[in-house]
């Protein structure tokens, strides 16, 4: 039987962190694995992890089962972080999952059980798993204009062309903040005006929740969702812990359901359980408490968001820097849009070759498009891609 498989295509991002590894080249240039890094090139652990984390060894006593759907503890704690006052929390089903990824295809599928035939409306670009979980669960996918890749900005006129076709039954998949792969966010007003369309079409929205705090601070970046929340009367959003607590190995995620009555509310809970039981039964539990910790406790609370805060200030002084050096090593001003986007990642429409040739000749790696992980920059090697970029542009 295992012979009749068919053959499949490794990863892209994958493919590139194998080549890079095997690169032996002392001034390779990683920006294209989608991870935070520090300005000596790590992965940090937050302090606050940390400080979770010996709370969690000196008192635990159990490692026994928490539930199908996970601590409620955990979904109060990330329930109040997501919505805040926004929505009555009786309307909202939850469900803890492994993961950004086990959210989303958990979300996708109690959407295909409610409404078969309904479409995913993505948007381009997007998050390559968005669409391979859409293809994966059968859903018909359809794409929506997003970024204008002339001004870096988004497309929000031919967006809301777009998504004014969509119907009941429909989802729409929208990024709360630092949208990837383009670092260009809706403001509060087009928010709005999603909302507005959305209410009209009668398609549901869910809103991919990967970089909270990245943005503009944490409860700034969560301000277009309580929007929609606020003013729709069902929506849902996965909340992924891995950028935002640095968990990345831990898998911390929640899967969010927002109905229109506390009844309907119940029916979604059965039924976001029931998928948990049948793709993984229990969820991990050690991530999802080292979150509830720190987002229960007012001062490690602060401090998290203060390591968000450096974080975030960092990504942000990174992308000036790489403008600034580019205007030197270009004479122009043509990628002065990146100091106005937000996020770990921003898109500069490379092709293959350039980026070939980028990663053969220069040792700067990045992932299909040219989308650019700014964390992956430093004092030191900023003049080194803008040098890169001059030589092949």
């Amino acid at each position: 039987m295992l012979n009749a498989l068919p053959i499949r295509d490794p990863d892209p991002i994958i493919r590139l962190m194998q080549i890079y590894q095997a690169d032996t080249r002392a001034n390779k240039i990683d920006l294209g694995v989608g991870v935070y890094r520090d300005a000596f090139g790590t992965t940090p652990i937050f302090r606050t992890v940390k400080a979770a984390e010996e709370l969690i060894l000196a008192t635990q006593e159990t490692k026994s089962y928490v539930g199908l759907g996970g601590d409620p503890a955990f979904h109060a704690a990330t329930r109040d972080l997501v919505f805040g006052s926004s929505v009555d929390a009786e309307r909202i089903a939850a469900v803890a999952v492994p993961g950004g990824s086990s959210a989303i295809r958990q979300l996708l599928d109690l959407a295909r059980m409610a409404s078969p035939m309904g479409r995913i409306w993505i948007s381009d670009p997007s998050w390559p798993n968005h669409a391979g979980i859409s293809e994966a669960i059968g859903a018909p996918i359809w794409r929506y204009r997003y970024y204008d890749r002339e001004t870096g900005s988004v497309d929000f006129d031919a967006m809301m062309d777009d998504l004014s076709e969509s119907s009941p039954g429909d989802v729409v998949i929208l990024h709360a903040s630092c949208h990837n792969p383009t670092g260009a966010d809706l403001d509060l007003d087009q928010w709005d005006a999603v909302a507005d369309v959305l209410g009209q079409t009668g398609a549901m929205a869910l809103v991919d929740a990967a970089y909270l705090g990245f943005g503009q601070g944490v409860i700034a970046d969560t301000e277009g969702l309580r929007t929609l929340a606020e003013r729709l009367p069902q929506m849902m959003v996965a909340l992924s812990g891995s950028k935002i607590f640095g968990m990345y190995r831990e898998r911390v995620a929640m899967a969010f359901a927002v109905a229109e009555t506390p009844k309907i509310a119940r029916v979604a809970q059965a039924g976001l359980v029931s998928l948990n039981r049948l793709n993984f039964a229990f969820p991990p539990d050690h991530g999802a408490r080292v979150a509830t910790e720190i987002l229960t406790d007012a001062e490690m609370r602060a401090d998290w968001e203060a390591e968000l805060g450096d974080m975030r200030k960092r990504i942000a002084s990174n992308r000036i820097a790489l403008v600034g050096a580019l205007e030197i090593a270009l004479g122009s001003d043509r990628f002065a849009y990146l100091a106005e986007q937000r996020g770990l990642f921003s898109i500069l429409g490379f092709d293959d070759a350039l980026l070939n040739r980028l990663r053969e000749t220069h040792g700067v790696y990045m992932v299909e498009d040219g989308r650019l992980n700014m964390a992956g920059l430093t004092d030191e090697n900023i003049p080194l891609v803008a040098a890169a970029f001059a030589a092949e542009l």
